[in-house]
């Protein structure tokens, strides 16, 4: 009996995107092959535009003939569409509820700990964050408001989490989060991001604060990581691609999805608004990158996920965290 085909993948991203390499490193652990769209780290990204979308952050990726928003919803449709062994816990179990923790530890902002990590990038060692177009771009995409957080309490905030790592998750001597001798899991890559991120950047980490000496299991636990995800590379493909390309990749494509589930009537979004299938509607991140709002009709909405279609005919999935949904005025949908 021969092995189900893979659906073809493309991801959108930029090398350096912290938020990309999450999803990098799971393709190259998990031995898929794929297809990188490289983006700009900056607006305008025309590529993206080719899908009917607006959306600003990166990385987007597609299965198939579908396309997925936001890591936190990217990393799990890859779990559950692409065949193959997974990386994550099984179900039930109290590794699941430990990974499951660490990504809302991480992922989770504004004010999270990945917000602590930007406070620390050390501007005079990257000319790019002194470039004025990408000031701007970030000013756009990060907004305004809230109390301006000190490079020290940041720098504490990731010495605290550091020592929660040091000193309970990797304090028996495990190599791996979840236990283990085979190799990293989806845990290591919802635990590791930040951490790994900042001990790449020159002058990012006080190391009076936070270093191998005083923290040596996770600075062992960094470095097993890294040789795995580097070991790791030469099993995969990796094809670059331009935006036309991919677009065509993406629509000549089967949908790994079926109907999405449709829209749950129970969910408070829906009942408040009455939605209904093929509504027109607005959706938009509500943290990061909120200026740029999508419009798209209506497929599937769930507690864990909304699912549109743009005008390019495209369908696009996002997760409920972090995202916000409302119909467009019925005034501009009859324009």
């Amino acid at each position: 009996m021969s092995s189900p085909v893979p659906p073809p993948i493309v991801l959108y991203h930029y090398p350096f995107s912290p938020y990309a390499r999450r999803i990098v490193w799971y393709l190259r652990l998990r031995g898929i092959s794929y297809l990188q769209c490289l983006q700009p780290p900056i607006l305008p990204r025309p590529d993206i535009s080719l899908l009917g979308l607006k959306y600003r952050r990166i990385p987007i990726l597609s299965i198939g003939r579908d396309i997925y928003l936001d890591t936190r919803l990217i990393l799990p449709k890859l779990e559950s569409l692409v065949p193959g062994p997974p990386l994550s816990a099984p179900p039930g179990s109290p590794s699941l509820a430990l990974q499951s923790l660490l990504s809302l530890w991480t992922t989770s902002s504004p004010g999270g700990l990945f917000a602590h990590a930007m406070n620390l990038l050390p501007g005079a060692d990257l000319p790019l964050l002194r470039d004025p177009a990408f000031q701007r771009d970030r000013a756009d995409f990060v907004g305004g408001g809230g109390a301006r957080v000190s490079r020290e309490e940041s720098m504490g905030a990731i010495r605290d989490a550091v020592a929660l790592l040091e000193g309970t998750v990797l304090a028996d001597g495990r190599e791996w989060v979840l236990g283990g001798e085979g190799g990293p899991s989806l845990g290591d890559i919802e635990a590791v991001w930040v951490v790994h991120w900042l001990t790449g950047l020159k002058g990012a980490l006080d190391e009076r604060v936070v270093s191998g000496e005083k923290f040596p299991r996770v600075y062992a636990w960094l470095g097993r990581f890294q040789r795995a995800v580097e070991e790791a590379k030469g099993r995969v493909e990796v094809r670059t691609v331009e935006g036309e390309e991919a677009r065509g990749v993406i629509s000549g494509a089967e949908r790994v999805e079926g109907g999405c589930g449709g829209v749950d009537g129970e969910e408070p979004v829906v009942r408040k608004y009455g939605l209904r299938e093929g509504d027109l509607v607005e959706v938009w991140p509500v943290d990061t990158g909120s200026a740029h709002v999508d419009v798209g009709r209506l497929v599937g909405l769930s507690a864990v996920e909304v699912v549109f279609e743009t005008d390019k005919g495209f369908r696009v999935h996002a997760p409920r965290d972090g995202f916000r949904v409302k119909p467009v005025k019925r005034a501009e949908a009859s324009l």
